[in-house]
């Protein structure tokens, strides 16, 4: 059998107008969409031992977050459910126990035979097919969420007594410049990939008209039970090839309406024209309405929006850094989506460039400076784009709806290439892995380049035999004593001073707590902004307010 195959297995839906439907019943058990779709995020955060990883496959690690990093949304809950309203209620109209699907099969050998769309034998078949649309900018991970939404589904299910294979899903592209037959040919390259048949070298090579190739399409959709037609990439099919928006809307109408399948349109907003030239006609093509994505937002009536809080915080949570800082800060998170724009590809490989930068520069640590120079170096040539979101000007965002990242992939390959070429101290690791804890980890890593690394990690185990129960923050100055006085007597225990900071040279600030001065310092390139970023926080008094207040 196919690897794309499975077996019918048959059980109960629980819903009347489902039942005694092979089709339906061989499907997997309906779950609620919220429960589907919680399935569908990515593994388990990264461990101890992920971070202990030498740079090297550190870097490779992080740089699959762009394909394998999947966080839910309630985007993805309304695409799961009305997918499988879309299948199920699709074959309620082609039951073969009942006679449906012999109907639809009859009426399509008419339809060939005649060459006339509007040809039948069985006047009282109806489908039950309903289409949908779904716009989004490029990068808001349309696609993406099909392609895993469709994979909880076995692509072909085989029905022995029927004899039957179902095609439970076809999902096609429209090519760049492509035309409205293309769409026809791809359907046929696309059933042969999964059923190991000959369609496209039967019907491609010969010189049909679109009629005719539509009329093969619903003949071969009714045989092989097709429950989902989707086709992606809608915005780049021709005019001059495709006859103006008119024509476009009328050859998916047809298509709908012929083919008796569930259709699914996926496009960038500069496939709106193709439905909004007859809004009448477009509502009657697409009878699950639309979908438009927006990008993330940052605020919803004031408020964070909850969705962006529990996106970012998931990815944070997969950094693969040993100086990360284990909770997301409202100014990174800012920072963030500024630089996104709440685009979810962009949010991703922002995190993803950031992260390798800090380990090409072995910082080991992501900040808001650190992210706001990826957005500035890596990112120029979206630049234009995110401002057009900015500006939430709908003439300049629609010059840019195909918001795509050029060359990402050769920025990623060229920070891995610098990681690997940095010299492994097989020594250094040697001392790392004395350590136990984390935080004595990364207190070895923020000193290590300053002192002897054996005698650094004996001071930090002897400060934390002494003081087993203490912060970071409060066993840093142990620790430098240590150092400096090269013995501890038990007479001698320095007393916690958390209050007290340790001296570090500036261009060690950034390894500082987030809410430590000079680590706010270190993130500002200009004083002004430094200035305004404090009084933000409250952290500088404003005299001539206080003398107003005091009269």
């Amino acid at each position: 059998m196919h690897p794309l195959k499975v077996q019918a297995v048959y059980q109960d839906t629980g819903v009347p107008a489902y039942k005694n439907n092979p089709f339906i019943e061989a499907l997997p058990p309906l779950l609620e969409a919220y429960t589907q779709t919680r399935h569908l995020r990515s593994s388990s955060d990264s461990s101890l031992q992920d971070l202990n990883a030498p740079r090297v496959i550190r870097s490779h690690s992080i740089a699959r977050l762009s394909d394998e990093f999947f966080q839910p949304l309630n985007n993805h809950i309304l695409l799961t459910e009305r997918i499988s309203l879309m299948i199920r209620g699709g074959y309620v109209g082609r039951n073969p126990r009942t006679g449906d699907l012999q109907k639809h099969l009859q009426n399509g050998y008419e339809r060939i035979q005649k060459g006339d769309l509007k040809a039948f034998r069985f006047e009282s078949v109806k489908s039950t097919a309903q289409s949908m649309v779904l716009i989004g900018c490029s990068g808001c991970g349309k696609t993406t969420s099909l392609i895993r939404t469709l994979s909880t589904y076995p692509q072909v299910i085989y029905h022995p007594d029927l004899n039957i294979e179902q095609v439970v899903y076809l999902k096609i592209d429209c090519s760049h410049n492509g035309s409205l037959k293309e769409i026809c040919l791809n359907f046929f390259r696309a059933l042969d990939q999964v059923l190991d048949t000959q369609y496209e070298k039967q019907y491609g090579l010969k010189r049909y008209n679109i009629q005719a190739l539509l009329t093969k399409m619903s003949q071969l959709a009714n045989a092989h039970a097709l429950g989902l037609l989707v086709i992606d990439e809608i915005q780049h099919l021709s005019r001059s090839k495709s006859g103006g928006p008119q024509e476009r809307l009328n050859f998916f109408v047809t298509m709908v309406n012929t083919i008796g399948v569930p259709i699914m349109l996926i496009g960038t907003p500069k496939a709106r024209e193709i439905f909004e030239a007859d809004f009448r006609s477009a509502r009657r093509g697409a009878g699950f309405g639309a979908i438009f994505w927006e990008p993330l937002q940052e605020y919803i009536d004031n408020q964070l929006n909850p969705e962006w809080i529990a996106f970012t915080d998931k990815l944070w949570k997969q950094q693969l850094l040993n100086q990360r800082d284990e909770f997301l800060s409202d100014d990174i998170r800012h920072i963030w989506y500024d630089s996104s724009q709440g685009i979810i590809d962009i949010v991703v490989k922002l995190f993803v460039l950031a992260q390798l930068r800090a380990i090409a520069t072995n910082k080991e640590r992501i900040t808001s400076k650190l992210l706001q120079q990826i957005y500035n170096e890596e990112l120029k040539p979206v630049h234009p784009m995110l401002d057009a979101l900015r500006s939430s000007n709908i003439e300049k965002i629609s010059r840019y709806s195909d918001l795509v990242i050029p060359d990402m992939d050769r920025k990623i390959f060229a920070l891995q290439q610098k990681i690997k070429s940095i010299p492994v101290d097989k020594t250094s690791e040697d001392f790392f892995r004395q350590l136990i804890t984390e935080d004595e980890r990364r207190i070895y890593t923020m000193f290590k380049d300053e002192y002897k690394p054996q005698h650094l990690i004996e001071c930090i185990k002897t400060a934390y035999q002494e003081q087993p129960t203490a912060t970071r923050q409060q066993i840093i100055p142990i620790i430098f004593n240590l150092l400096f006085t090269d013995s501890y007597p038990s007479s001698d225990i320095v007393k916690l001073t958390p209050q007290k900071s340790e001296y570090l040279k500036p261009n060690q600030w950034d390894t500082l707590p987030q809410d430590d001065l000079r680590f706010i310092h270190s993130q500002f390139l200009t004083e002004k902004d430094l200035h305004k970023s404090l009084l933000e926080k409250n952290l500088i008094l404003e005299i001539e307010k206080v003398l107003l207040k005091t009269g």
